[in-house]
């Protein structure tokens, strides 16, 4: 399936974060919708999403909290997780239900190529 018929969620608070992630994907030919908090992503509902890209360290919700409201609800969408926090990548049992937890600066192409095996079933 092409890339443009995929579309992928992306939480994060940091607004230049989300930019940067909209533009690596949408450079790879996915479709991107962007949520700056995980309450607005909930809010609009998962419909029409084949992947999640969530950051882990939020406020009002952190990204583990949402991964299991997204486990509820969609426990087929794949979930990748983010952290500048080496010290919960590093806890392989909190991270255990994400599809792949990447570490900040994420390295683009590896992500890229993580989302892309996430489709191949």
């Amino acid at each position: 399936m092409s890339n443009s018929k995929r579309t992928i969620g992306v939480v994060d608070d940091d607004s230049r974060l989300l930019e940067s992630l909209e533009n690596l994907l949408e450079s790879a030919g996915y479709a991107v919708r962007t949520y700056s908090s995980p309450k607005a992503f909930l809010a609009a509902g998962m419909s029409g999403l084949d992947c999640l890209i969530t950051d882990i360290g939020m406020a009002e919700m952190d990204g583990f909290q949402l991964r299991d409201a997204v486990v509820e609800m969609r426990p087929d969408l794949p979930v990748f997780m983010v952290t500048g926090r080496h010290e919960i990548a590093d806890q392989p049992g909190r991270a255990a239900l994400a599809t792949v937890l990447f570490r900040k600066p994420i390295d683009g192409q590896l992500l890229l190529a993580a989302v892309e095996r996430a489709f191949v079933k």
